[in-house]
C-alpha cells in the first residue's frame, strides 16, 4: 500500500465511526479528518512540526484545508476525547498492563517547574517520563487505558481493572498486587502461566517499533493526554484495517508493520 492508500483506508474507518458527528460552521476540517490527522502523528511519530511540514507538503490536497500547525495541534488537543468512539468492547478475558515512555534525559530533571515526567528505573537505567496502562481485549484492541509519573507502581491502574468489572476478567502480573487487595475481576498470574497475556507485550512490542512510542517529546499534561489517546486509536483502527484487508488471516493475529509512514 502507498502512504496514500493508508491515510485513505484510515480516514474511511474513522469516518465510519463518527459519521453522526457535525462539522463547526467554522472549523476548517470535519471530526473525522481532525482524528485522522491525530493517527497519522501517532504513528509517524516524532517532533509534531516535522509531522506538519510532512503532511502540508506532500498530502494536504487529502484535507478539507490544513489551518496553522499551531493550531491544528491546539485542535488535536481540545478534541482528543473524540478518540474515545475508537475504543474497543471487552471480551471474556482482558490483559492489562503498564508501559514506560521516556520524556527527558534525567540530567535535565528539574530545569522547568511545568515538567510532567518523574525519574525511575526503565530495565535497569534511569529515565524521567510517564507509565501508560493498557487494558486489552482478546482481539489485541485497546478497551481501556490510562496514565501516570513513571514512578508510579502498577496498581495505580486498579481503577481501569474496575472499568470492565462485571463484564470482563482482567489478566495481570504480580507488579499489580497491592496490600490493600486487588479489583474482583482481576486475576494475579505466575510468571509461565496464561500465556494469553503475551498479547499486551506483542502490542508494546509494535508501538515501540512502528511508532517510536519509547520516548515523546511533548512537556506539557493536556498534549500528553492528546498523545496518548491517539496512539490508543490508532492502535484499535490499524488492527481493524490489517483484518480487513487480510480476511483469511488468523483472528487473534496482531500485526501493524505494513502501515508504517
Amino acid at each position: 500500500m502507498t502512504t496514500e492508500d493508508i491515510i485513505l483506508q484510515i480516514f474511511c474507518l474513522v469516518d465510519d465511526e463518527m459519521k453522526d458527528m457535525p462539522k463547526h460552521s467554522q472549523a476548517k476540517l470535519y471530526p473525522s479528518e481532525l482524528v485522522t490527522i491525530g493517527i497519522l502523528f501517532a504513528l509517524k511519530g516524532g517532533y509534531f512540526r516535522a509531522f506538519y511540514r510532512w503532511l502540508s507538503r506532500d498530502y494536504a490536497d487529502l484535507f478539507a484545508g490544513l489551518p496553522d500547525r499551531t493550531r491544528l495541534q491546539r485542535l488535536l488537543k481540545a478534541h482528543q476525547n473524540w478518540y474515545e468512539q475508537l475504543l474497543a468492547a471487552p471480551s471474556f478475558f482482558t490483559v492489562i498492563d503498564s508501559y514506560p515512555i521516556e520524556l527527558l534525559f534525567p540530567i535535565r530533571q528539574g530545569r522547568s517547574p511545568q515538567q510532567v515526567g518523574k525519574k525511575s528505573k526503565d530495565k535497569g537505567r534511569w529515565s524521567v517520563g510517564i507509565r501508560l496502562g493498557f487494558l486489552l481485549n482478546e482481539q489485541g484492541q485497546v478497551v481501556a487505558w490510562d496514565w501516570d509519573t513513571m514512578n508510579v507502581h502498577d496498581q495505580r491502574f486498579h481503577p481501569v481493572i474496575e472499568q470492565v468489572n462485571g463484564q470482563s476478567i482482567v489478566l495481570a502480573d504480580y507488579g499489580f498486587r497491592s496490600a490493600q487487595g486487588i479489583p474482583d475481576n482481576c486475576k494475579l498470574c505466575a510468571k509461565g502461566t496464561w500465556n494469553e497475556r503475551m498479547r499486551v507485550e506483542t502490542a508494546l512490542s509494535m508501538v515501540t517499533v512502528v511508532c517510536g512510542l519509547k520516548r515523546i517529546h511533548h512537556r506539557l499534561w493536556p498534549y500528553i493526554q492528546a498523545r496518548l489517546a491517539s496512539v490508543v486509536a490508532m492502535f484499535n483502527v490499524l488492527l481493524t484495517l490489517f483484518h480487513q484487508l487480510h480476511p483469511d488471516a488468523d483472528p487473534f493475529k496482531m500485526s501493524i508493520a505494513e502501515f508504517s509512514l
